[in-house]
C-alpha cells in the first residue's frame, strides 16, 4: 500500500509536467514568468493580483502567460489588445471560468454573471436589459435612490454637528456601504432592512450573515487545490456547509417570496417596480427557473453593494487629496443647484464636471479592476499568440487606465482630460473599462453610474472635506485590499464641515 501511494504521488506530477510541457510546444503561448513545476506562477503572485500583474507587464509586454498550477492564465495590458478580447473576438472568448465555489453558489452558472455563453445566458441578458434596467424602471425607482443618498446625508450631518465629535474625524465607508446595501437591498426586493435609528432587522442580519459565509470558502488552501487537481482530495470543499448556505439563502428568498406574494393580493395585484416583483410576475414569459431567479437577485446584491461604495470611497479620497477639484466641483454645483435646494439625479446632465470626477476615479480605481475572467470555447489568437480554449483571459483595467501610451501624467487625477475629450465608459472606448464591454458588459452600468455620481454629488454639494486633524492629504493610504473587489486598505477618514442651510440635510423619504 505504501508502494502504491508513493507511486501514485510521483505519478501525478509527471503527468502534469508533461502536459504543460506539451502544451508549451504545441503552441505559441505569450511570453510569462517562468512557472515553477506543479505550481506554476502560484507562488510568486503578490496579494494585490493586478498590480503585480502590471509589474510583470513592464517586463514581458502586454499580453503575458501567467500558470496556476494547471491552469494557463493570460492577461492582457494595453486598449488594443483589450479591443480584441473585447470586441473582434468576442463571440469565441465569451464564455466564463467558474471555480469550484463560484460553480456552487451560481447553481453551475444558472444565474447571469457565471453563466456560460449560450441561449441560457442570451435569454437572461435579454430579461435584465428588456426589464430590470430598462430606462423606465430606473426613473420609476428614482425616489428610492434619492431617499437612500439624502439619508445618508443625514445621518452624517447629525454625527459630525453632535458637540462631542465636533471636529473629528467619520470613517466614510461605515455612511457609503449603508447607502450601498439599502439601495440594492430595496430596488431588488422592495424593502428596507435597516429603520430609521439604524437598526439592522431579522432578515438583514441574515442577509449580512450569507453574505460573510459566501467569503469564507475563498481560503489560500482552496485557492492552490483549484489550480492543481491532483491536490483536491487533500482539500475536498465542505459540501455539508454548502448545502447549509444554499438552504438558508433559498429559505431566505422564499420568505420574500411569500411575503411578495401576500402584498400582491392585498393591492389587489397592482405591479411593483423592484426587481423581485419583475423577477416573479415575467418568470413564465422568460422561462426563468427558481435558480435562475434567486441567481440574479444574488448577482445583484454582491455585484452592486460593493462596487457603489468601493467606487464612492475612492472618489472622496481622491478629492480630499485634491482640494483643488473639490473646489472646482463644488463651485460647479453651488452654480447649477444653488444653496437653497438639494441635488436631484436630472440635475446630473447639467453637471459635467460633476461626471467627469466619475470617470477619473473609475480610471484610477476601478471597483473590479482585474475583469471577471473570460474562457474561449475554442482555440483563439490574441495579439498574435495562441490561446488554447479552456485557458482563461484576464483584461487588465487597472493597467489599462494608467497606460502612458493613452493618458497623459497617467497617476495625477485630473478630471479636466474628459472636459478636453469625451471618453465613454460604458464598453465602446477601451481605454476605460469599470464596466466591461461586448457581449459581457455590464448590464447595469447606468444604475451604477447614477447612483455612484449622485452620493459624490450630495456629499460634495452637502460638506466640506479634510483629511483628519494633523494628517496631510498626501498621507492617505491609496493602497488596495486584495480581491476580486478592491477596498482601500486603511479605511477612509474625513472630516466633515456642514455648508447649506440646516434644512437641506432632511431625509426625503419614499416609499413604493
Amino acid at each position: 500500500m505504501a508502494d502504491l501511494s508513493l507511486l501514485l504521488l510521483l505519478l501525478f506530477p509527471s503527468i502534469f509536467l508533461l502536459h504543460s510541457l506539451y502544451r508549451r510546444l504545441r503552441f505559441r503561448l505569450p511570453p510569462g514568468p517562468r512557472p515553477w513545476p506543479v505550481v506554476g506562477n502560484l507562488c510568486q503572485v503578490k496579494p494585490v493580483q493586478f498590480r503585480c500583474f502590471a509589474e510583470w507587464a513592464g517586463s514581458y509586454g502586454p499580453i503575458m502567460s501567467v500558470w496556476f498550477g494547471s491552469t494557463l492564465n493570460v492577461v492582457v495590458s494595453n486598449s488594443e489588445l483589450a479591443k480584441e478580447v473585447l470586441k473582434e473576438k468576442d463571440q469565441q472568448l465569451a464564455g466564463r471560468h467558474r471555480s469550484r465555489s463560484t460553480a456552487k453558489f451560481s447553481r453551475d452558472g444558472q444565474d447571469l454573471i457565471w453563466a456560460d455563453y449560450g441561449p441560457h445566458y442570451v435569454k437572461v441578458r435579454k430579461f435584465c436589459t428588456v426589464e430590470l434596467f430598462s430606462p423606465k424602471r430606473l426613473e420609476a425607482l428614482r425616489p428610492v435612490r434619492e431617499d437612500e443618498v439624502t439619508a445618508m446625508v443625514e445621518s452624517i450631518y447629525r454625527d459630525c454637528v453632535y458637540p462631542v465629535n465636533s471636529g473629528k474625524s467619520l470613517v466614510l465607508k461605515k455612511y457609503i456601504y449603508a447607502v450601498a446595501f439599502n439601495n440594492i437591498t430595496r430596488l431588488s426586493f422592495g424593502k428596507r432592512f435597516v429603520n430609521s435609528k439604524g437598526i439592522t432587522d431579522k432578515q438583514g442580519h441574515e442577509l449580512n450573515e450569507i453574505f460573510e459565509k459566501e467569503f469564507d470558502f475563498d481560503s489560500s488552501f482552496m485557492i492552490v487545490a483549484e489550480h492543481i487537481p491532483w491536490l483536491r482530495w487533500m482539500f475536498p470543499i465542505d459540501e455539508k456547509k454548502f448545502v447549509e448556505l444554499e438552504a438558508r439563502r433559498d429559505r431566505f428568498t422564499r420568505e420574500i417570496m411569500e411575503e411578495h406574494t401576500l402584498a400582491r393580493r392585498k393591492s389587489g395585484g397592482a405591479p411593483k417596480q423592484h426587481f423581485f416583483d419583475a423577477l416573479v410576475t415575467l418568470k413564465d414569459q422568460y422561462d426563468l427557473s427558481e435558480d435562475t431567479i434567486i441567481g440574479l437577485l444574488w448577482d445583484m446584491l454582491v455585484a452592486g453593494i460593493d462596487t457603489i461604495a468601493i467606487s464612492v470611497e475612492w472618489a472622496m479620497a481622491e478629492l480630499i487629496k485634491n482640494p483643488r477639484v473639490q473646489r472646482k466641483a463644488r463651485e460647479e454645483l453651488d452654480r447649477v443647484i444653488g444653496t437653497q435646494r438639494i441635488m436631484n439625479e436630472p440635475d446630473l446632465s447639467n453637471l459635467p464636471y460633476l461626471q467627469s470626477i466619475v470617470k477619473e476615479s473609475l480610471r484610477l480605481h476601478p471597483p473590479t479592476p482585474l475583469m471577471l475572467p473570460h474562457q474561449p470555447n475554442e482555440n483563439v489568437k490574441i495579439g498574435g499568440y495562441d490561446i488554447p480554449a479552456g485557458s482563461v483571459v484576464h483584461v487588465n483595467v487597472w493597467t489599462i487606465g494608467r497606460d502612458p501610451q493613452v493618458w497623459e501624467n497617467t497617476t495625477e487625477f485630473r478630471p479636466e482630460r474628459y472636459v478636453e475629450e469625451d471618453v465613454d465608459m460604458k464598453g465602446h472606448d477601451f481605454r476605460l473599462l469599470p464596466f466591461g464591454a461586448g457581449r459581457r458588459v455590464c448590464p447595469g452600468s447606468q444604475l451604477g453610474v447614477n447612483l455612484v455620481t449622485s452620493m459624490i454629488g450630495h456629499l460634495l454639494h452637502h460638506f466640506e472635506w479634510a483629511p483628519p486633524k494633523g494628517v496631510s492629504g498626501k498621507e492617505i493610504d491609496m493602497e488596495e485590499t486584495p480581491g476580486l473587489v478592491t477596498y482601500m486598505r486603511t479605511p477612509l477618514e474625513a472630516v466633515a464641515t456642514p455648508r447649506l442651510p440646516e434644512f437641506l440635510y432632511k431625509r426625503t423619504a419614499a416609499d413604493l
